[in-house]
């Protein structure tokens, strides 16, 4: 099988609730991370794209699901950002619920969480992890900003991220910087086992 074109990328639509959600015979990958993780920014290094996923200058803007249909073989979800402290409560309620109903469709192969690589996960990303971990999918984590960090600081951030976050030794970690394209490759990989 060869490896996904990721050149070959549109925006589909975006899911603002459940009956939107796209039941497809092709795989998925939902992307999650905070506000403020780089999420677009990550997504836009791996399709090789300078704005592709929309980078807002306001944390908190993607209030919707957000499908794109890469090679014609395979989804990308665009999750909301969650965790931004401007959202107000009904916002954030709204968000909640969509990702309950997103969680419990069920209709992605494989999670992609992205965490800052410079902090521990924050009580919201451990909230996420779990929500992944009790969905029937692959689960591989994104650290990203890695280009931030000392050398010295990698191994041990990586060993707090996969503590906090409790994960099993199955779930990969992968050290990322969407500014220079280090994991880039690794997380190609895991997405192209899904193919």
């Amino acid at each position: 099988m060869k490896a996904l074109n990721v050149n070959k990328a549109e925006f589909v639509k975006s899911a603002v609730k459940p009956n939107q959600f796209i039941e497809s015979s092709l795989p998925a990958v939902a992307f999650a991370g905070k506000s403020n993780v780089g999420k677009s920014s990550v997504i836009n290094r791996l399709l090789n794209r300078k704005n592709f996923a929309r980078v807002g200058a306001t944390p908190g803007k993607t209030i919707h699901v957000n499908y794109f249909l890469i090679d014609e073989r395979l989804y990308l979800i665009d999750l909301p950002g969650y965790g931004y402290a401007k959202v107000s409560q009904a916002e954030r309620e709204r968000w909640g619920k969509l990702m309950e109903d997103f969680f419990a469709a069920g209709l992605f192969r494989l999670g992609v969480m992205i965490v800052d690589a410079r902090h521990k996960p924050t009580a919201d990303d451990v909230t996420m992890a779990e929500w992944f971990k009790g969905a029937p999918c692959r689960l591989v984590v994104v650290a990203n900003k890695l280009d931030k960090l000392k050398k010295s600081e990698i191994e041990p951030n990586l060993a707090l991220i996969r503590e906090t976050l409790s994960l099993p030794a199955e779930v990969p970690v992968i050290p990322f910087s969407a500014e220079k394209g280090q994991g880039r490759d690794e997380l190609l990989a895991e997405i192209n086992k899904l193919l």
